[in-house]
């Protein structure tokens, strides 16, 4: 799979989920964890292997990119597939949500079901290639 197909991959996933009311009544600073860390985006080792497909590689190198510029260190097995593949739909989520206007200016406050509305209005219609090559 190429890795704009993983970005819109994820971005169906956060769509879906605020469609569901995710993070309902959470803070909007919150919204990111209750999307992208509260359960598992692929689950086995032969699902994310297969989801990978081609840009195994270049998934991995975003984890590891991320981890040392955030942590100092990496902390995610790279050799667990499933591992790799949920941290890399924790970081594509949160390049979404980076990109809600809506959001960040209600980061510090609790979210109706018309914020999660507004919010999944902002980043529906993302351009996933555009994201791809702004992250990259």
């Amino acid at each position: 799979m190429a890795m704009t197909d993983i970005y819109q991959s994820v971005l169906d996933d956060v769509c879906e989920k605020l469609e569901s009311k995710v993070g309902l009544d959470c803070f909007g600073s919150d919204l990111h964890h209750y999307l992208c860390n509260q359960d598992y985006f692929i689950i086995g080792t032969y699902a994310a292997t297969r989801f990978l497909g081609d840009s195994a590689f270049e998934a991995i190198e975003m984890v590891k990119n991320y981890e040392q510029s955030n942590f100092g260190e990496v902390t995610t097995d790279l050799s667990q597939p499933e591992l790799v593949v949920n941290m890399v739909s924790y970081i594509v989520g949160e390049y979404i949500l980076a990109d809600s206007d809506y959001l960040q200016a209600c980061s510090d406050k609790r979210l109706s079901e018309i914020d999660l509305q507004e919010i999944l209005s902002d980043v529906g219609g993302i351009n996933t290639l555009k994201l791809y090559n702004e992250a990259a």
